[in-house]
């Protein structure tokens, strides 16, 4: 199309943080019609069904998909965990963008005007590359807004008063980070932030760059998050700020043999449990979540995966004969109220409108699912930023029940069948009697995610500003 401008979009590692980036590039081409966008996607050395997605998504002429292959770690693969070996690699592609952009938009062959450059929160380093070329950046903040200021807060402990938030470590010691209503727990922190010797320069480096971009784009809305924003507004170093939240995935194809299940259920009387991509528990802990389930007496779907064995990355499969890791009988036992399954179209799943309850690992895209679908929810957070958005949403928000909200994958404890079940009941049962309990908050909730998107909207206001801010880089 002739004058038509172009931004890069380059999003972060995984299923997740790829879906939510496309959904905000079809929300901007859909708002006018001089933008293109075209999708940095950084192969990764593990499994991430990307390249499928990606294949399914061709389908619009201005949102297009570059692979760009990363570059070869299989000497230094061995000795990085999960959220390490990732960032590594984005970190290590820099050159390979560089390239990229200026094979495809520099030349002068090339007719298409570049405006700037989206990267993820987790390809931050790519905020050089777009300055070395002289491009604005944006960063496309997938987490919380509570979670962006931690990352503030932990990097001007450093840089300002000479202490590592890694000190905390261990200790009772409750936080004032400003993003959150509560003092935050020490026990929350993620693991990148605990882990001095190796991932504590993760964050702090992010938050340095982070302040560096031209605004910072928020998979979030002000309606959820007020104290959070308005806290991140008042500091002088943030960038300006877009919450155009909620960006969610909407066109998941359902299991047929799942939907049909769930269509057999009453209204809000299923439970589901799914804990993401890289969500497993050994054995041990299936057992106490089987005998919980088994006790609770209620419905649910069970998303169960392959607990993975030492040294494996990647997403976890599934279990290929839940009978020798669950407990004797269980399976016959829950036969007419329950339902053992491998992979889940979780969104699909959530929109059914039997689920009435959701336990998971609180990926901030689940949370937004579940607000979106007005689901209530349990936390089990396993890795990653998880046990903060736990705490946000149980204490801060008071919207979802806790059943260990300092869990961590890296060193798992048992969690007892015990503890799960009384989540379970507190969920499912308490909730439905009381009248200004989570139920409740979630359907209010669930209303004021989708009226923020619509014209109006608080949501809707902030993208316009966005692509404002866009429209008037164009034109220089």
């Amino acid at each position: 199309m002739e004058n038509t401008k172009q931004l890069v979009f380059i999003p972060g590692p995984g299923m997740g943080h790829l879906v939510a980036a496309v959904e905000i590039g079809k929300l901007l081409i859909s708002r006018v019609n001089w933008l293109s966008i075209t999708f940095f996607v950084i192969d990764l050395p593990i499994e991430t069904r990307v390249h499928t997605y990606t294949n399914q998504s061709q389908s619009n002429q201005r949102l297009q998909f570059l692979h760009l292959s990363s570059p070869d770690q299989t000497q230094t693969n061995h000795l990085l965990n999960q959220e390490a070996l990732l960032v590594e690699t984005f970190n290590n592609s820099k050159e390979l963008v560089r390239d990229a952009i200026i094979q495809n938009f520099m030349t002068t062959s090339s007719n298409n005007r570049l405006i700037g450059v989206i990267v993820d929160m987790f390809s931050d380093k790519m905020i050089q590359v777009a300055t070395e070329l002289g491009l604005p950046s944006y960063v496309f903040f997938t987490s919380s807004a509570a979670f962006l200021g931690l990352m503030f807060y932990a990097q001007t402990l450093k840089d300002e008063h000479n202490r590592d938030i890694s000190d905390f470590k261990n200790s009772d010691t409750l936080l004032p980070v400003s993003t959150y209503i509560h003092p935050l727990p020490a026990k929350v922190l993620p693991n990148a932030m605990l882990d001095k010797i190796g991932r504590l320069h993760l964050p702090l480096s992010t938050a340095r760059l982070l302040r560096q971009a031209k605004g910072i784009i928020i998979n979030t809305f002000i309606e959820l998050e007020l104290h959070s924003i308005k806290s991140l507004d008042n500091d002088d170093g943030v960038p300006a700020l877009y919450p155009i939240g909620p960006i969610i995935n909407l066109n998941q194809e359902p299991d047929e043999s799942i939907n049909s299940w769930l269509d057999e259920q009453q209204d809000s009387s299923v439970l589901f449990l799914c804990f993401g991509s890289y969500g497993s528990f050994n054995e041990e802990q299936l057992k106490e979540i089987a005998i919980a389930l088994d006790h609770s007496g209620c419905s649910f779907l069970w998303s169960l995966r392959q607990p993975q064995g030492k040294g494996e990355t990647g997403a976890s499969g599934d279990v290929a004969r839940p009978e020798q890791v669950l407990p004797d009988g269980f399976l016959t036992r829950t036969m007419n109220r329950g339902k053992v399954i491998g992979w889940a179209p979780q969104v699909a799943v959530l929109s059914h409108r039997s689920i009435g309850g959701f336990i998971t690992h609180c990926g901030w895209n689940s949370i937004l699912e579940s607000l979106w679908f007005g689901v209530p929810i349990a936390t089990w957070p396993m890795y990653a930023e998880q046990q903060v958005n736990a705490f946000e949403m149980v204490v801060d928000l008071e919207i979802a029940v806790d059943i260990k909200m300092e869990y961590r994958s890296e060193s798992p404890v048992l969690v007892t069948a015990e503890e799960i079940e009384s989540a379970i009941r507190n969920l499912m049962l308490d909730s439905k009697e009381e009248k200004n309990g989570i139920r409740k908050k979630m359907e209010e909730l669930k209303d004021k995610s989708r009226k923020a998107l619509l014209e109006g909207g608080s949501s809707y206001y902030f993208l316009e500003s966005l692509i404002n801010e866009f429209k008037d880089h164009s034109s220089n």
